[in-house]
């Protein structure tokens, strides 16, 4: 459980600086909401990561590491190095260089989070993969509280420069995790050849549950964080233009998510174990979608200037994204683990969490657009009514009286076959 929260720590840390520190560093330096917006495509990698997750299922890069280790390693020396040279350069005098950077933060974050993963889903037996999940999933949000809290409150004190170095630090710990903690012994079987790495992941999973049930898995992936995704895509600028300062954002916005974040993911995990996979994941999104009229609520309420009234009413309504997000994702990890074969953890994985990237990369590219065509309260109820599909896939994928059994729990001839 303790190594649970140096990975979901090291994992969040640079999707985060994506999401909340550059969006607010660029709107800072004059690019407008609709440049911002677009930069989100710049997160490609985390929607294919399953092209190059193979390599990592088949090779190991240092040997005296381990195979999940060393990617581990050299792809988080590399985050902590591009994160602090993006931090030198200006996004209006050398915007290609900023993109090209933020697309190489991308890759090794993505690069990391395949790693990540494999390792986290071979070290926890399936007993705790609830609870275990749980706290990856919320250190992984503690993680965003740097680059989204922290980071924006040193911005008001400090050359944007400093601020970067200082938030790449905290790769450090991360670092000492993968160098501290052992390899699985499960990751000791690697593939025999590459095409087996690349080709038998697929076939294992399709032909596990038929064609037609594992396009319903998939779509399923793409569709239960769309909503919640979208509605916070551009929550820094969005908090901006209601009026709030940056300090606001940092002290107020982001804390007030973070012990209703993290006790609710931890009772989330714990009541996983009683009620199941499958019910966790209609009452968490349950939860999850309801919160997302928080925003809705205050966007009804316009922008205006801070008080100590408009400092609660933006607290409850992160808080309650916070809680909702937080237990909609604990589940949803679960229930890709739970899905993933031993032999195949990397490449399955990393397929899963691609199509859960989707909407974050492509579609959120849009919020820009969609925010200067339909204003931030339409586009809320918008994303409201988009968390829908994904709940309505439940039926079919993970029905309320139908909790499945993960590979490891199947007869061994089963396990070692995947039919």
């Amino acid at each position: 459980m303790l190594i649970c929260i140096f990975t979901g720590f090291a994992s969040g840390l640079p999707l985060y600086l994506l999401l909340n520190l550059v969006p607010a560093w660029l709107k800072t330096e004059g690019l407008s909401l609709r440049a911002i917006g677009a930069f989100a495509l710049i997160q490609f990698p985390y929607t294919w990561k399953f092209l190059w997750a193979p390599l990592l299922d088949r090779y190991g890069i240092l040997p005296w590491l381990g195979r999940r280790r060393s990617w581990m390693l050299v792809s988080q020396l590399g985050l902590l190095a591009s994160i602090a040279w993006l931090g030198q350069l200006s996004p209006v005098d050398h915007l290609p260089l900023v993109v090209g950077v933020t697309a190489v933060i991308a890759f090794l974050s993505a690069t990391q989070d395949i790693a990540l993963d494999a390792f986290r889903r071979e070290l926890l037996p399936d007993a705790e993969l609830g609870l275990g999940n749980a706290i990856h999933v919320n250190a992984y949000r503690i993680a965003g509280l740097v680059p989204g809290s922290l980071s924006l409150i040193l911005a008001d004190r400090l050359p944007w420069d400093q601020v970067f170095i200082i938030t790449a630090l905290f790769m450090l710990p991360g670092v000492a995790m993968t160098v501290w903690a052992r390899e699985p012994a499960a990751a000791s079987g690697t593939p025999r050849t590459l095409r087996a790495a690349v080709v038998e992941p697929f076939q294992e999973f399709f032909g596990r549950h038929g064609v037609r049930s594992a396009l319903l898995v998939l779509a399923f992936l793409f569709f239960y964080k769309l909503g919640d995704s979208l509605c916070t895509a551009l929550a820094t600028p969005f908090y901006l233009d209601m009026g709030y300062s940056k300090t606001d954002i940092g002290i107020i916005a982001k804390n007030a998510g973070l012990w209703p974040m993290v006790i609710g993911g931890i009772l989330g995990g714990i009541w996983m174990i009683k009620l199941g996979i499958n019910r966790a994941l209609w009452l968490f999104g349950v939860v999850q979608l309801v919160t997302i009229l928080g925003f809705v609520w205050l966007a009804w309420l316009g922008p205006a200037p801070s008080d100590a009234g408009r400092l609660v009413v933006l607290a409850v309504v992160i808080a309650g994204e916070a809680v909702g997000a937080g237990l909609g994702t604990t589940a949803f990890v679960a229930f890709m683990a739970r899905a993933t074969h031993p032999a195949y953890t990397a490449t399955q994985f990393a397929l899963f969490t691609s199509l859960m990237a989707v909407p974050r990369t492509f579609i959120n590219a849009s919020a820009g657009w969609l925010v200067e065509r339909m204003g931030w309260l339409d586009f809320f109820w918008a994303c409201f009514f988009l968390a829908f599909p994904g709940m309505i896939l439940l039926l079919a994928v993970a029905p309320w009286n139908g909790e499945a059994r993960s590979i490891a729990d199947m007869p061994g001839k089963v396990r070692e076959t995947g039919v």
